[in-house]
């Protein structure tokens, strides 16, 4: 099989969306670590009938050969990644307020200017390779789409998508379009997440059955659980108000409410504090464990108005059997909540990470502060432990860097389609049950919740006129 060939979990159907063990392959490195022969062969091995790797390119140029990139979002997590789409060549700068296009267009002058990504693409697509996709969340499914469907690569920032449809829909597209693709969730591209992956794989806590990931957002990060403001107001000067709103259903513009950082509070634009870091920090228990769609799953929350998600929330995902790995459940907790301090064994002042996950095996616990590296609980099991040989290849040219390789005919990146699709359709679920409000049955095959008929409404969203996916 050559480098970025399709492969399919095994019993698995395409357009069906049966996910049995969303595993990425080793990446592609620039530079990756030694490993031991014997170590690589056996982790390959282990692994191969489980992969899930994005598709072979067709258009795909030489690793010398500079990209032409389009940005479609230049502030926040958009004038993050300028810098790299920079390095290859910078063609078209997209976004919906001027002052933040301006700006990087002084710097990136060849560039041409847009506010609009569907102008961007109708004027100059056959002059573009690949496309970074960092809007709000609810930009980004139709940005990428029509992206994936002129042939680009596409890097889109997580979560994938704003709804569950749209994260299989954007898989699929990608897979038939033979397109390099990558979620930002960079996370996945660094040490600890291998290691973790490693150590569950070699047994160091034995079967485990469960697992909690959670965060510190969204408190004194945006408001959730509040109101909708009264009244309107003129948008700043620069800001095109409509084309921020996209797909999204119309309401007037007021200061200080979405734009530009407290959007991911709102239904219609955000994914709550969930969305937000669920990509992030249940990534690597969700690759570690092989989890795939959940089969259940139910929320506790503060209550919620059908405008603001839940000031907190407590999430319980429950899973079936995956292979050999027993049935386990996943909790989430946000807004400063976390597990309870025994079950990893705190005590006097010792506390959890304000962001990070546990993983509860039946002969130990693995505790991973969100960035950081694993630690086998109790103590004294991290002193005796012998650690497994590295069988995920190591890749030092960075998360976007993988793609870039993707994108001129390497291996496919580690966070494409195939696999953060499967892992944003799990974390947009939780959204899913915060927003019912009951506990829901999932049919992953049939994208449906088969218990709770009203929730299908939410599973799809509809969009304003002159916006299509």
């Amino acid at each position: 099989m050559s480098m970025g060939q399709t492969r399919r979990a095994r019993g698995s159907k395409k357009g069906t969306g049966t996910f049995a063990v969303p595993q990425s392959q080793p990446p592609f490195s620039l530079a990756a670590e030694q490993v031991t022969r014997r170590g690589f062969l056996k982790g390959t091995a282990a692994t191969a009938a489980a992969i899930l790797a994005g598709p072979r390119i067709i258009s795909a140029k030489s690793p010398t050969e500079k990209l032409n990139i389009a940005s479609i979002g230049c502030g926040g997590r958009g004038g993050a990644h300028l810098g790299a789409a920079g390095r290859e060549n910078l063609v078209a700068l997209v976004d919906v307020e001027a002052a933040r296009v301006g700006r990087a267009g002084a710097k990136y002058r060849k560039a041409k200017r847009f506010s609009d990504y569907r102008k961007m693409f109708d004027e100059m697509h056959k002059d573009i390779d690949a496309v970074v996709v960092a809007t709000p969340d609810h930009s980004h499914a139709p940005a990428s789409m029509m992206a994936i469907k002129l042939g680009k690569h596409v890097y889109c920032e997580k979560p994938l998508t704003h709804s569950i449809h749209e994260a299989r829909a954007l898989n699929e597209a990608a897979a038939e379009h033979k397109v390099a693709t990558q979620m930002g969730n960079q996370a996945h591209a660094g040490e600890g997440y291998r290691l973790l992956c490693e150590w569950v794989w070699a047994g160091a806590i034995g079967d485990v059955v469960e697992a909690h990931a959670w965060t510190d957002r969204p408190t004194g990060w945006w408001p959730q659980g509040v109101d909708r403001p009264k009244g309107a107001a003129q948008p700043p000067k620069g800001l095109d108000w409509d084309l921020w709103l996209g797909p999204a259903p119309q309401r007037p513009y007021h200061p200080d409410t979405y734009h530009p950082r407290r959007w991911r509070g709102w239904l219609d634009f955000g994914t709550g504090a969930l969305g937000d870091m669920g990509c992030h920090i249940m990534d690597g228990v969700f690759w570690a464990l092989k989890l795939g769609a959940p089969t259940s799953i139910e929320a506790r929350t503060s209550g919620h108005n059908n405008d603001s998600y839940p000031a907190w929330s407590v999430t319980t995902y429950q899973f079936a059997a995956r292979g050999k790995m027993p049935p386990c459940k996943f909790v989430w907790h946000d807004a400063k909540r976390m597990p309870p301090r025994e079950l990893a064994g705190l005590t006097g002042d010792r506390k959890y990470p304000s962001n990070g996950s546990l993983l509860v095996g039946r002969k130990g616990k693995i505790l991973i502060a969100h960035g950081a590296g694993p630690r086998l609980l109790p103590e004294e099991l991290m002193r005796d432990f012998t650690r497994p040989d590295k069988t995920i290849l190591r890749n030092r040219g960075g998360h976007f860097g993988e793609w870039i390789t993707a994108c001129k005919g390497g291996r496919a990146a580690m966070s494409n389609f195939s696999y953060s699709g499967p892992l944003t359709e799990m974390v947009l679920l939780g959204c899913l049950a915060q927003r019912v409000g009951r506990r829901i049955e999932w049919d992953a095959e049939k994208l449906k919740v088969t218990n709770v008929p009203e929730a299908n409404q939410h599973v799809h969203r509809e969009y304003r006129k002159g916006w299509v996916l």
